[in-house]
C-alpha cells in the first residue's frame, strides 16, 4: 500500500511508486505538460519506472518529499502535486500536473494549497519556490492564489518566473 502523505476533503496525495509508471506515461504526455513542462521522452513503462526511480523515490529519501500522486478519495489518479529540491535553485520549489479532464475543477489548487501547509507545518520550510513559464497563465494564477509572487525572472532551460512564497513560520 502506497504511504498516504497528505489527505483533503476530495484528495489523497501518497508518494509515488513504479506501480504507478503506466499513470506516468499518460501524464508526462498530455498536452499540458508537454507545452508547459517539456518532453520528458518517456514512452514506455520501462522509462516511466526510471523516472520514479531517479526522481520521487529518490527525493523521498534524501529529502523526505517530493512529487506524490494526486488521487481522488475513489483511489483515480488524476495527476502529481509535491515538492522538488533542484540543484538548480535555491529553495525546494512546488510542482504539480493534471490531467486534461481534471483541469478546472479546483483539483489542483486544493492539492497545492495543502502542499504548502505541509511544506510549513510538517517540514518547517522558511521558503518555497515555483517556477513557470510566463506564458503558463493557469499556473501563475494558481501560484498567486496560494500566495506567491513572481519575484524575478530566471534561465531554466528556458525563462522562466521564479515564484516565492516566505515567512511560513
Amino acid at each position: 500500500m502506497p504511504e498516504l502523505v497528505i489527505q483533503t476533503d476530495r484528495l489523497n496525495l501518497r508518494k509515488l511508486t513504479l506501480e504507478d509508471a503506466g499513470f506516468i506515461v499518460q501524464l508526462v504526455n498530455s498536452p499540458g505538460w508537454l507545452e508547459f513542462i517539456g518532453d520528458r521522452n518517456i514512452k514506455t513503462l520501462d522509462a516511466a519506472e526510471e523516472y520514479l526511480t531517479a526522481g520521487p523515490v529518490k527525493s523521498y529519501q534524501e529529502n523526505g518529499f517530493g512529487l506524490w500522486m494526486v488521487e481522488l478519495k475513489s483511489g483515480e489518479p488524476i495527476g502529481m502535486c509535491g515538492l522538488l529540491k533542484r540543484d538548480t535553485l535555491e529553495h525546494p520549489d512546488i510542482g504539480f500536473a493534471f490531467m486534461p479532464e481534471y483541469m478546472g475543477k479546483g483539483y489542483a489548487y486544493e492539492a497545492a494549497a495543502a502542499t504548502i501547509a505541509y511544506a510549513k507545518e510538517q517540514l518547517n520550510l522558511s521558503e518555497i519556490a515555483a517556477i513557470t513559464i510566463p506564458g503558463n497563465v493557469r499556473s501563475i494564477k494558481l501560484l498567486e492564489k496560494i500566495g506567491m509572487k513572481c519575484t524575478r525572472q530566471i534561465e531554466h532551460n528556458t525563462m522562466r518566473c521564479y515564484f516565492t512564497a516566505r515567512n511560513f513560520r
